[in-house]
């Protein structure tokens, strides 16, 4: 597999050289030459197979020839080793369609677990064997640093740095990132939000000399080795439910577009997804363009969601890029018109395109209290503020035929946001124990 830059000027290059990477040198973010696509029949026969089992399979076509099988197998077996319920993903029914796929099973609490435990493997083995060392730089609204910070710290070839925006994480995400000792870690709180934090990145790998001197890697989710760690659970959960022989759709609460183009992705892959449902807080800009095409950054308001308090959408752009038929140029013009005006005008046929098979929803600090109580009065489920607006834009945009199951990213446990949840249901969550640490 070889990967190009969705702006077009960088050197085509293979699996480990992106994982190395990150960013293009152009700015660009990379995506698969081609993309793998499965037929029906190499989708059933995966079925029922363990979750980290299933993870080395549908990442492999993305990682080989770079990664053998082999090595891919055994860290994913490790990397899910840990995690606190034996499905690794689990599915819990809402009602009678709708399903919550529990991401937050894994250390930190968060599905950036799903990604990251893998990440920092990958890192590790492919230094190893090179006899590098790097230094991880990321920007996090919450979750990514903490997870982030759990999979890569004592590792013997990388050091790791994570910007936060001072105050603008719970107290939870906060402690789980600045109180590990490891001499790898470092964590940095920014006066500013999440895309101050996300800016400051950018422009350290768009300083070639500087990234290369300081030997620089991403573990946002601008590393296209994030993204793909992702694409297994979407598969998993939608197979779990009939897939490919019955459509799915899936609900997503984002911010950073990450999470939600791995569910595009495998339906890219040739699994039936028949709608794709982005929930936002008040920091909407993903909600408002599908809406009404109107692409354009307000100020970021500080939420009971802080994980997506976000107004720039990093992983857009590989959307953007696949909408303008993989026009590098045309792609390269939009960003950079989006980064000086502050506002995108994508054009009509590609909004027209993306609306056909996403939805957006916008639900603010009220509602997001009123969707916690709801799930908790009705189904027992306490859901942290970032599911819970899941659930509402689940229930708000569901497939019109009734057989088409819905499945919600459940992307923390409810400890992790216990204010939140006890002002909703009167309710404290039990403080959660995180899983164990696998070697």
């Amino acid at each position: 597999m070889r990967y190009l830059s969705t702006r077009g000027q960088a050197a085509p290059r293979d699996f480990e050289a992106v994982l190395l990477a990150g960013l293009a040198e152009d700015g660009g973010l990379f995506l698969p030459e081609t993309w793998p696509e499965l037929s029906p029949a190499e989708w059933r026969a995966l079925r029922g197979l363990p979750y980290a089992e299933l993870a080395a399979r549908l990442i492999h076509p993305f990682a080989g020839p770079a990664l053998g099988f082999e090595d891919l197998s055994r860290m994913t077996a490790a990397a899910y080793a840990g995690f606190g319920h034996p499905a690794v993903a689990p599915l819990v029914q809402l009602d009678a369609r709708c399903f919550a796929l529990e991401l937050f099973h894994g250390p930190t609490l968060a599905f950036k677990d799903m990604a990251m435990q893998l990440l920092g493997r990958l890192f590790d083995h492919v230094l190893a064997r090179r006899g590098e060392r790097i230094t991880i730089v990321g920007a996090t609204s919450g979750d990514t640093g903490s997870a982030a910070i759990e999979a890569c710290r004592d590792r013997a070839n990388l050091d790791v740095v994570i910007l936060h925006p001072e105050g603008r994480t719970s107290e939870v995400q906060r402690r789980q990132m600045t109180t590990v000792l490891s001499p790898n870690v470092a964590n940095l709180a920014v006066e500013g939000d999440f895309d101050t934090c996300q800016d400051l990145v950018k422009a350290m790998f768009n300083d070639a000399p500087f990234r290369a001197e300081m030997r620089l890697a991403a573990v946002n989710s601008i590393n296209w080795a994030r993204v793909a760690a992702q694409i297994p659970y979407y598969a998993y959960a939608a197979m779990a439910l009939g897939a490919p022989d019955r459509p799915v759709a899936f609900s997503v609460p984002t911010g950073n577009f990450g999470n939600v183009l791995a569910a595009w992705a495998v339906r890219r892959m040739g699994l039936p997804v028949e709608r794709l449902i982005i929930g936002a807080n008040r920091n909407n800009i993903l909600a408002r363009w599908l809406d009404a095409n109107d692409m354009s950054i307000r100020p970021v308001e500080p939420s009971l969601s802080p994980s997506m308090d976000i107004q720039v959408s990093s992983n857009f752009e590989r959307l953007l890029f696949e909408l303008l038929g993989r026009d590098g140029a045309a792609t390269a013009a939009q960003m950079q018109r989006f980064r000086a005006e502050g506002r995108m005008p994508v054009p009509d046929a590609a909004w027209r395109a993306a609306t056909g098979l996403f939805r957006g929803f916008t639900l603010d600090d009220p509602g997001t209290l009123a969707e916690i109580r709801h799930l908790w009065t009705s189904a027992g489920y306490l859901a942290d503020p970032h599911t819970a607006i899941g659930t509402a834009a689940a229930r708000a945009h569901a497939p019109a035929d009734r057989a088409i199951p819905v499945v919600v990213a459940a992307t923390a446990h409810p400890a992790k946001f216990p204010d939140a949840v006890e002002e909703a249901t009167g309710r404290r969550p039990p403080s959660a124990r995180a899983p164990r640490r696998p070697i």
